[in-house]
């Protein structure tokens, strides 16, 4: 793949670090500025791509070696990609993990509407319509978290190879 490629793929996959980031953002605070369906669709159509080709440039172009020490971050990160890029992606990616966790410790159930219009959780639970819309937010916190973590994965990979300039 090319370097303009990577670089493509590299801006989309950052593209889904913003989208995906600020719609987590906007259902904590309890808004939903987008359907659910459009939300990750988007998201998907913006990280899988990239997350895809950073995985594969990587493999071909370092013939994927495994880290002389499991926990050194500069075992993991290619060298020449300065220190303070690969901490920030942590940082980043740290943020979606924790996303996932807060929306897995929050969600109290599985929601859905029976046929009359009554609101419930794993098939048996009536609750509330707030209830029900806010366990529908966490459920695409949890798709837009690993999204998002994906996003930070794909973006790093691609920019890291599409700025190496030792030969593929």
């Amino acid at each position: 793949m090319s370097r303009r490629g990577l670089l493509l793929y590299s801006v989309l996959c950052g593209a889904g670090v913003l989208w995906s980031g600020g719609l987590i953002v906007a259902l904590a605070l309890g808004h939903r500025p987008v359907d659910k369906v459009v939300a990750v669709g988007l998201a998907a159509l913006l990280t899988v791509p990239g997350f895809a080709s950073g995985i594969l440039s990587n493999r071909r172009g370092y013939r994927t070696r495994q880290p002389r020490r499991l926990w050194a971050l500069a075992s993991w990160v290619p060298p020449h990609v300065p220190v303070w890029a690969a901490i920030a992606a942590g940082v980043v990616f740290f943020g979606f993990w924790l996303a996932i966790v807060l929306a897995f410790v929050t969600l109290k159930g599985n929601p859905g509407v029976r046929p009359d219009g009554t609101y419930i959780l794993d098939e048996t639970t009536v609750v509330s319509r707030e209830t029900y819309e806010r366990q529908v937010d966490h459920q695409q916190q949890i798709s837009l978290g690993v999204l998002g973590a994906f996003a930070v994965g794909g973006a790093f990979l691609c920019a890291a190879r599409a700025t190496d300039h030792e030969p593929a």
